[in-house]
C-alpha cells in the first residue's frame, strides 16, 4: 500500500507528514518473535525462552505484546505459559519467522499528526550478508501488511532498527561503523544515507558517533552504545577500565556526543552508563550493554548480567525514566544470540 505522486513517483513519509516518534512516545504495542534457532541462542533456546516470557509478563499489563509464533503448536504451547497478569493483551500472530531479531528486520513505524499510523520497509541483508538464511526475515514487514493495513513505504536501502534511534525532534543517532559500512549500502555516500533519514523519518539532523562495541556482529548498532531519554538527554554507554578494548571507542563517542546539538543548535545533557564488563561467548566477546534497555508504556525493560555495575545501570536508568518503573532483566543467555531486550523488540506507537 503505497502513495504516489501524478507523475508515478513515491511520495516518502516527510512529504506526506509522517515522521519516527521517539520510543518513549506512547505505544499501541510492541512487537515479538518467539526463539526457535538453536543456533542463534547456542542451544540455550529454553533459557531465552524463559527471558521472552519474563519481558512479555513485564510488558503485557500495560501495553499489547503481538507475538510472531510459528504455527499453531508453537501458539498453543507459548499461551499455556502465560499465566501472569495482563496475559489477555498477548496477541499472537502465526507467521514464520528465521530469527528473534524483530528490531533490525521488522516494520519501522511512523506517525502523523493527524493520527495516521504507517510504517518503513527497510532491506535487511542480516546484517551485511553474514548469516545467509536468516535473510528471509526481510520479507516479514510485507507480510504483515494485511494485518497493520496501513501505508507501507519501500526506501529501497539496507537499514536495521538497531542502527538508528530518534528522540521525536528532528534527530536521529547512528554510527559510521554500521551505516557507512560497505557490506549495506556501498553505492551511497554518506550525504545521500542522510538524505534518506530524512525523507524516510522525517528527520532534520543526523548524529554521527564512531564505533560500536566489541563483538557486536551488527557491526556498531546505536543501540549498545547511545540512546535518547528524551528530546534533550542522551544516556552514553562508557567503559571504565582503561585496559579494555571498549574504553577509548567509547570515550569517542562520549566526546562527540558532548560537542552534538539537537537540530535546534542546543546541546545535550549526556548522561553516562557503565558497562557491564567481559561476558564471553563460544567465539569470543559478547555484545553486552546496559544500553540495549527499552522503553514501553509505564516500564522500562533493562538488561542485567550479573555484574557488579548492574545496580548502577538501573539506578541511572531510573533516575532518568522517573515516571517509568525499570525493571531488570536477566540478559545472559539472550545475549549469547548477540543481542538483548532492544534488539528483539519493536514498538508500534499509539497513532
Amino acid at each position: 500500500m503505497t502513495t504516489q505522486t501524478t507523475d508515478g513517483r513515491r511520495q516518502t513519509p516527510r512529504e506526506l507528514g509522517y515522521r519516527m516518534p521517539a520510543e518513549w512516545h506512547a505505544h499501541a504495542a510492541t512487537w515479538l518473535a518467539w526463539p526457535t534457532d538453536p543456533e542463534t541462542f547456542v542451544e540455550r533456546v529454553p533459557a531465552a525462552e524463559a527471558a521472552f516470557l519474563r519481558i512479555i509478563a513485564a510488558l503485557a499489563p500495560h501495553e499489547t505484546v503481538n507475538l510472531l509464533v510459528d504455527d499453531e503448536t508453537a501458539e498453543r504451547a507459548v499461551r499455556a505459559r502465560c499465566d501472569f497478569a495482563g496475559a489477555s493483551n498477548v496477541n499472537f500472530i502465526r507467521l514464520e519467522t528465521a530469527d528473534s531479531w524483530i528490531r533490525d528486520y521488522g516494520p519501522n513505524f511512523l506517525v502523523n499528526d493527524r493520527g495516521g499510523l504507517a510504517y518503513n520497509d527497510w532491506i535487511f541483508n542480516a546484517w551485511g550478508d553474514k548469516y545467509e538464511a536468516l535473510k528471509r526475515d526481510d520479507a516479514i514487514p510485507k507480510q504483515l501488511e494485511s494485518i497493520l493495513r496501513v501505508p507501507r513505504f519501500e526506501p529501497g536501502i539496507v537499514l536495521e532498527g538497531g542502527a538508528i534511534d530518534v528522540n521525536g525532534a528532528g534527530c536521529v543517532l547512528t554510527t559510521e561503523q554500521c551505516l557507512l559500512n560497505p557490506n549495506r549500502n556501498p553505492h551511497l555516500t554518506r550525504a545521500e544515507i542522510e538524505a534518506y533519514l530524512r525523507d524516510y523519518l522525517n528527520a532534520a539532523k543526523i548524529i554521527w558517533l564512531g564505533e560500536g562495541i566489541v563483538g557486536d556482529d551488527t557491526d556498531g548498532h546505536i543501540d549498545d552504545i547511545a540512546r535518547f531519554v528524551d528530546e534533550s538527554t542522551v544516556v552514553c554507554a562508557v567503559e571504565e577500565d582503561p585496559t579494555d578494548p571498549n574504553y577509548p571507542l567509547l570515550r569517542d563517542n562520549l566526546s562527540r556526543l558532548r560537542l552534538a546539538t539537537d537540530a535546534q543548535g542546543h546541546p545535550f545533557s549526556v548522561v553516562t552508563l557503565p558497562m557491564p564488563g567481559v561476558i564471553a561467548g563460544r567465539d569470543g566477546r559478547l555484545p553486552a550493554s546496559y544500553a540495549n534497555f527499552y522503553i514501553a508504556n509505564s516500564v522500562v525493560l533493562a538488561p542485567v548480567f550479573g555484574h557488579a555495575n548492574d545496580e548502577r545501570a538501573v539506578a541511572t536508568l531510573q533516575s532518568l525514566f522517573p515516571a517509568r518503573r525499570v525493571v531488570p532483566v536477566r540478559a545472559d543467555d539472550l545475549v549469547w544470540g548477540m543481542g538483548t531486550i532492544h534488539c528483539l523488540s519493536q514498538q508500534q506507537p499509539a497513532p
